[in-house]
């Protein structure tokens, strides 16, 4: 009877323990129990239904604690629901922290929206609380002298939470800064000007308001640095000349060659008129020949035109300089 008993009580032991291991598995009872001394009134079957809702609940009890600690009140519904959409929990009450502790105004559904939009919710309180320095690429612009200036800009920023959430990011600052430092430079007189007063280019730069439709509110635009660069006008004033010599070559070159084709036509036409000269003269033998046949020519009148032809060849001979050259026909 006595080792029944014993049995009995064993099994009631190994079934209490069973019960207890169970019961720590799917309740956290440490995680209760610190809950409880928190301040955060959070119940057994809301933890074991995380359980089931595949959500550790230390993810959700020590940030729902720290929340409590600092003064903020969110619910544990809440901070599951984002959770499970996805959400950084811890981020997100640090930033509720934060903001509450440097008076910002930053609602729950805001600070959730942000951190889903995929920015950093944190990093946008403290940029919002300590502004940063964000610095743009090296920026040429040419003045109205013809002279390039290089310069570096260091822009001061603060996150605007109200635009975080579709609002544009630091490369639409440094590209909208970068296109204001081109336009303030090309609309200055001369370089001189600029580098005389480089403050100008940013007052003219932030008036411009280029932190509209973005995520941050700029502060100051200050320029860190400005250099002389090349003598972009002198360039091209020399491209210009080259390519006006070019183009002068081009066409007297033209003119050349239509001069030689108008010399070689004139050729062709000399040559042309020579060969039906010549031409000509042998059909004269031929039309004498024919007269005498034909008793229209006699012995004088051929005695007269041989006469012709040798006293016009005497004056052609006389005509003729002493060195040689051709005279045109003697008159």
């Amino acid at each position: 009877m006595d080792q029944v008993v014993f049995g009995s009580t064993i099994f009631i032991i190994f079934i209490a323990i069973l019960v207890l291991v169970i019961l720590t598995r799917f309740i956290p009872i440490g995680l209760w129990i610190q809950a409880q001394f928190s301040g955060v009134r959070i119940s057994f079957p809301y933890l074991f239904g995380m359980r089931f809702r595949k959500v550790n609940p230390a993810r959700i009890v020590n940030p729902l604690i720290t929340a409590t600690k600092a003064g903020l009140h969110i619910s544990a519904d809440d901070l599951e629901g984002h959770l499970l959409a996805g959400g950084n929990v811890e981020r997100v009450v640090q930033a509720l922290i934060a903001a509450d502790k440097a008076n910002i105004k930053l609602p729950f559904e805001r600070a959730v929206a942000i951190d889903l939009a995929g920015r950093d919710v944190l990093d946008a309180v403290q940029t919002s609380v300590n502004p940063k320095v964000i610095s743009t690429p090296r920026v040429a612009a040419m003045a109205k002298d013809g002279i390039q200036l290089i310069a570096i800009a260091r822009v001061t920023v603060r996150a605007n939470i109200d635009r975080l959430v579709g609002g544009a990011g630091e490369e639409t600052i440094l590209a909208r800064v970068g296109e204001g430092i081109v336009s303030t430079i090309g609309s200055a007189i001369s370089h001189a000007a600029v580098l005389e007063n480089p403050d100008a280019i940013s007052k003219t730069v932030l008036s411009k308001g280029l932190d509209a439709g973005t995520a941050f509110e700029i502060l100051s635009i200050d320029i860190a640095d400005v250099d002389v660069g090349k003598n972009i006008g002198a360039e091209l004033q020399t491209d210009q000349a080259e390519a006006d010599k070019r183009i002068a070559q081009a066409r007297a070159e033209e003119r050349r060659a239509m001069a030689v084709a108008l010399e070689q036509e004139n050729r062709a036409r000399v040559e042309e008129m020579r060969a039906r000269v010549v031409e000509a003269e042998a059909q004269v033998p031929l039309a004498m020949a024919e007269a005498f046949r034909n008793g229209n020519l006699g012995i004088m009148d051929f005695a007269r035109y041989r006469n012709l032809q040798s006293d016009s060849a005497m004056r052609e001979t006389l005509a003729q300089p002493e060195d040689g050259s051709r005279r045109g026909p003697a008159v």
